[in-house]
């Protein structure tokens, strides 16, 4: 089929009749404008054998471009609104793989209230390759930045950490130490990671500073600091883990430099923010753990029970 008849197959039932998608036949879209609020963009790749498996389904990876894009907006505390896509198809993506590829996508639209304004679609010789802008809606002046994080201010991070990058160990056929289980539950955090955008109110609220966790945490914190000219300081013992990450550190012999790879893994798409101290109660009761503290300087320093941790990698990095 030509690339006309899968967008009009495949992909213009995804608009779900917003009239802003001009029913996806035309060359662009119309966004209103919405009085009193900034429309936030991001745009996140993904790209096959670098952030999915080969044995990945393409519903998920759908799923997977999708929910990294929201990550984004949910450490930006925005309301998601809409999305355009872009897909580079190799030859041995069939009429079969691809219409699951779009129904995996529109499940995961309904499911966060979103519509494809548009995009495209290409034929490529490498590896299955996607783009998706994500579109947010925030009230005007009030994005959360990297870049206003100030001395004084303590760190936090949502949920736990280390899962993503374990779960891509064990979706390659590695953790074999651990149970079935927690085998499962680990390769679901890699590959449907949930975007946090149930902290939205509270990031409003709180936070000076955020970035979502994709890097790995240290890293996507290391960000933070560089953008707001400040220096982080972080307890690993303080680490917040899900209960199959714990099973796997307590079979590990060095757990600070344990610590520090599951710090700097990457794929937990959790959110890292900055915050006055006397907002910590507030950021608890919203599933945040207060992790350090900002500082005058520059760069990510570590400790481990008082002792200083080597953190020269923080995560991971396309270069």
């Amino acid at each position: 089929m030509s690339e006309f008849d899968d967008i009009a197959r495949l992909f213009r039932p995804l608009a779900f009749g917003a009239p802003e998608a001009l029913n996806l036949q035309d060359d662009a879209a119309v966004i209103p404008s919405r009085p009193g609020y900034d429309l936030v963009v991001t745009k996140d790749a993904i790209v096959g054998g670098v952030h999915f498996l080969p044995g990945d389904t393409p519903a998920d990876i759908a799923r997977k471009l999708l929910r990294v894009n929201l990550s984004d907006l949910a450490a930006k505390a925005a309301e998601p609104y809409a999305v355009f896509l872009a897909v580079a198809w190799p030859a041995d993506i069939g009429e079969g793989a691809r219409e699951t590829f779009a129904a995996g996508l529109a499940e995961d639209l309904q499911m966060f209230g979103l519509v494809l304004l548009g995009g495209d679609t290409v034929s490529t010789p490498g590896p299955l390759t996607a783009s998706l802008t994500a579109l947010g809606w925030v009230e005007a002046g009030r994005m959360v930045r990297r870049a206003t994080a100030r001395p004084g201010d303590r760190l936090f991070v949502s949920g736990t950490i280390g899962g993503g990058g374990l779960g891509l160990q064990a979706a390659q056929g590695g953790l074999s130490e651990l149970s079935s289980s927690d085998r499962l539950r680990l390769m679901k955090r890699y590959r449907l990671p949930e975007p946090r955008l149930d902290l939205r109110a509270a990031l409003l609220a709180h936070a000076t500073a955020s970035a979502d966790v994709s890097d790995g945490f240290l890293a996507d914190a290391g960000h933070i600091g560089e953008a707001s000219g400040v220096g982080l300081e972080v307890g690993l013992e303080r680490l917040p883990l899900s209960p199959p990450v714990r099973a796997w550190l307590g079979a590990q012999p060095d757990q600070a430099a344990a610590r520090v790879w599951l710090a700097s893994a990457g794929d937990d798409y959790e959110v890292v923010c900055a915050a006055r101290p006397e907002a910590a109660a507030a950021l608890a009761q919203a599933g945040f753990s207060e992790i350090g503290r900002v500082v005058e300087g520059e760069g990510v320093s570590a400790t481990f029970h008082g002792q200083s941790v080597d953190v020269r990698r923080k995560g991971w990095t396309h270069t």
